[in-house]
């Protein structure tokens, strides 16, 4: 069975001052980091403090500098504490330090030992709504999150939170209400509950129906305010669609998640009156300027989830019965990438072909051979190299002003 995945990262480097130098590494570049830990402490005059904390920064925008770091413990734990640090410390550039270390995993194992309460500290940051850098703290755990580890270490801290602290629901809530922090958007909260929904225990709370959980995720699929925020909601959503159990009722009344998730995949194509009445109401007549969902990434997955909800005989039924064909079928048409293509495809087989010999009728529980699971991925491969090469070329822009001939 395929494990859920994670989704988006933070940005790494290019948060370096411009024209900022990087040491080689080496014993007098190891010398040279470790002076700047006495003008990182909080103690240290504020001018010196952030022009160490710059200094950092400018390190991080390099492989070779995120490795030089990577050996200074002491420096990691005082960077750490700094961007936490009330004004007037220099915490939103020692932030953005640690955005670029924890977008390098071979950083992740030396963070966390330097300083092992680092989830915790920034949960805390990134959830407080007056915190000025919750952002850069958000966007830290979500490039933290992208691997176990760190991932587990950030479970932990919302199990060990004291009452009243942050958890998984303040989480939840801050992504989806609208101002939560007047100085920060908090868009990097998606990816981090995406990645976050790797666990079984986040996917209990979210699939908890007491808590709805889910149904306050799903106008997230539509924001328009952020292709980062809409992708760790998709993604969440995606890993919530492996549990099979569930399936009723995300697709029943409660929650009906299916036109949530076709809705983006669907562009602004006419369809007969009889067509149309097999659609949901919110899938009918589409205004003419209609535009599908711009990523491609976050279409393949919208693509995954659909097709994770026809892992069983009812879920198969149900998605059939709401006109997903016709979506699909014009969004294989339309679709320039060849990977959403491949998934596109997968998924219309489902939906037409014959239902599987008793005992295999749910897909995500049926047992494939490693030899076969081998030959299956590498006729994938070559399924999709054939059409990227069969895909036609795009024409030259013709110069302006210019006659094609």
């Amino acid at each position: 069975m395929r494990k859920a995945g994670a989704v988006a990262r933070a940005p790494a480097g290019g948060v370096a001052p411009a024209g900022s130098q990087m040491p080689e590494a080496g014993a007098e570049a190891e010398a040279e980091a470790a002076k700047l830990l006495p003008f990182l402490s909080s103690g240290a005059r504020p001018d010196l403090q952030a022009a160490a904390a710059l200094h950092v920064l400018a390190l991080t925008g390099s492989e070779a500098g995120r490795q030089l770091l990577a050996g200074q413990a002491a420096l990691l734990r005082a960077l750490a504490e700094l961007a936490g640090a009330p004004v007037p410390a220099p915490a939103r550039d020692a932030a953005r330090a640690l955005v670029n270390l924890a977008a390098d995993p071979a950083l992740h194992e030396p963070l966390l030992t330097a300083e092992p309460g680092l989830p915790a500290r920034l949960l805390d940051r990134a959830l407080d709504p007056r915190w000025p850098w919750a952002d850069e703290a958000a966007a830290v755990l979500a490039n933290l999150s992208r691997e176990p580890a760190p991932c587990a270490a950030l479970m932990e801290a919302f199990a060990a939170a004291e009452p009243g602290g942050p958890d998984l629901e303040l989480l939840v809530r801050a992504l989806c209400t609208p101002g939560y922090n007047a100085r920060a958007p908090l868009h990097y909260l998606g990816p981090t509950l995406s990645n976050l929904s790797q666990q079984p225990a986040t996917r209990v709370f979210l699939l908890d129906p007491d808590r709805c959980v889910v149904p306050r995720l799903l106008p997230l699929t539509q924001s328009p305010d952020s292709s980062v925020r809409r992708g760790g909601v998709v993604g969440t959503l995606r890993n919530c669609c492996f549990e099979h159990r569930h399936h009723e009722w995300l697709l029943g009344p409660e929650v009906d998640i299916l036109p949530f998730l076709l809705l983006p995949l669907a562009g602004p194509e006419e369809f007969s009156e009889e067509e149309m009445e097999r659609l949901p109401v919110d899938l009918q007549y589409l205004p003419a300027d209609k535009q599908r969902e711009p990523d491609a990434d976050i279409r393949k997955m919208l693509v995954e989830a659909i097709m994770l909800l026809t892992a069983t005989a009812p879920g198969r039924q149900r998605v059939r019965d709401q006109g997903t064909y016709l979506i699909l079928r014009e969004l294989h048409s339309w679709e320039p990438e060849p990977g959403v293509r491949v998934a596109c495809e997968k998924l219309i087989q489902v939906l037409i072909g014959d239902e599987p010999q008793p005992g295999m009728e749910n897909l995500l529980e049926v047992q494939v051979p490693d030899d076969v699971e081998r030959q299956l991925r590498q006729l994938d491969r070559q399924e999709q190299e054939q059409r990227e090469r069969e895909r036609p070329a795009v024409p030259e822009p013709q110069p302006e002003g210019g006659v094609p001939s």
